[in-house]
C-alpha cells in the first residue's frame, strides 16, 4: 500500500467526493479512483459507501481512516523533525480559529511568522463552531478555554480578561454605568453559541459577585460581528480584551466600569494528540505567546488592564 494512495483516500473522505478530491490534488479522476480501489483491495474491505449522489464513510472507514491520518501525521512529523535539525521549517499549517480572534489578531501574526519561515504554507478555518479535528481537516485550533477532551493536547498561550466595552458616543447618549445594576437600561450586544445567548453577565468586586440579565436588540453566533456592532456604537458588549485590543488602544471603544471585573479566560493552542505536534507548531506556539504578551502589555501600559494583571 503506497503512502500517496492513502493521501488520496483521506482527501476523498474530506470532500466526500472522488471528483472533488482529484481536483484538489491536481490529478485525473480515474487516477484518484484507482488509488481508492488499491487501498480497499489491500485492506480487503470498502472504506466508502457509494450512492448516486455522494460517498460516505463505511463502518470500516470510520474506524480505519482516523488511524490512517494519525499514522501519516507521525510520518510527516518525523520528516519535519529531520528537516528542523537541518535548520529548515516547512510544511502546511492547518489551523482553526474563532472569527474575531482570527481576523483581527491571528492573521497578521501568522503573516509575520510565515515571512520568517518561507517554507510554510497556511490553511485557516475561521469559525466559532466547535472543531472536529478529523472532519474539519485541521491540525490545531486556537481557542478560548482549556481543552475539555482528555484525549486532546494543548499549550496555554495566555490568560485573557474579558472587558465591558462601548464607544464614547454610545455612553454619551445612554449614560455611563457606575454599577452593574445600571446596565439594565443599556442595549446589550450578545454572542450566542449553539443557539444559547450569552446574555447573563457576571462581574466581581471586593469578593462580591453581580449577575445581570441583559436585554438587547442584536445577537449573533459570529464574535466579530458583535465586535463590529460595538465599534459602531450600537450597544455595549462583554468581549475578550485581545479581540478588542486595537479598538481599545485607538480609543474607538473604552472599558466600562473597570473596577468591576468580568471573567478571565485562557487562550489555548489545541492539537489532536501529542504525536501530531510538529516543530513548526511549536515555533508558532512560541510566536503566539510573544505576540499576545506584547498586546496585553500595551493594554496594561495604557491603564486599560490593571497593572496587577501581569503579576
Amino acid at each position: 500500500m503506497m503512502i500517496e494512495d492513502l493521501k488520496v483516500v483521506l482527501k476523498v473522505a474530506e470532500f466526500r467526493s472522488i471528483t472533488a478530491a482529484a481536483h484538489s490534488l491536481g490529478m485525473r479522476i480515474a487516477t484518484a479512483s484507482a488509488a481508492v480501489k488499491r487501498v480497499e483491495q489491500s485492506l480487503g474491505g470498502e472504506l466508502f459507501v457509494r450512492t448516486t449522489r455522494q460517498l460516505r464513510l463505511s463502518t470500516a472507514g470510520e474506524k480505519y481512516l482516523p488511524q490512517c491520518e494519525q499514522a501519516l501525521l507521525m510520518l510527516e512529523q518525523a520528516r519535519q523533525n529531520i528537516r528542523a535539525d537541518q535548520g529548515a521549517i516547512e510544511g502546511e499549517l492547518r489551523i482553526a480559529v474563532s472569527s474575531d480572534l482570527g481576523r483581527n489578531c491571528l492573521l497578521p501574526w501568522v503573516d509575520e511568522f510565515m515571512a520568517d519561515h518561507p517554507g510554510l504554507s497556511l490553511r485557516v478555518n475561521i469559525s466559532d463552531s466547535n472543531i472536529d479535528f478529523y472532519r474539519d481537516s485541521v491540525d490545531m485550533a486556537l481557542r478560548y478555554g482549556s481543552p475539555s477532551d482528555a484525549g486532546l493536547y494543548g499549550f496555554k498561550i495566555c490568560h485573557v480578561p474579558t472587558l465591558l466595552c462601548a464607544t464614547p458616543a454610545y455612553l454619551a447618549q445612554r449614560g455611563q454605568p457606575e454599577h452593574p445594576q445600571d446596565l439594565v437600561s443599556h442595549n446589550g450586544l450578545f454572542y450566542q453559541l449553539q443557539d444559547i445567548p450569552h446574555d447573563t453577565w457576571t462581574f466581581t468586586r471586593d469578593d462580591q459577585q453581580f449577575k445581570i440579565k441583559m436585554s438587547g436588540d442584536r445577537m449573533s453566533n459570529d464574535g466579530d460581528l458583535v465586535r463590529r456592532w460595538c465599534v459602531a456604537g450600537k450597544g455595549i458588549a462583554v468581549k475578550s480584551c485581545l479581540d478588542m485590543a486595537d479598538d481599545l488602544l485607538s480609543g474607538r471603544v473604552v472599558s466600562v466600569m473597570p473596577t468591576y471585573r468580568s471573567r478571565t479566560t485562557e487562550l489555548w493552542l489545541i492539537c489532536p494528540s501529542r504525536q501530531s505536534i510538529t516543530p513548526a507548531m511549536r515555533l508558532l506556539r512560541d510566536h503566539l505567546q510573544r505576540k499576545c504578551a506584547e498586546r496585553l502589555n500595551a493594554l496594561v501600559e495604557q491603564n486599560i488592564l490593571p497593572k496587577d494583571f501581569l503579576v
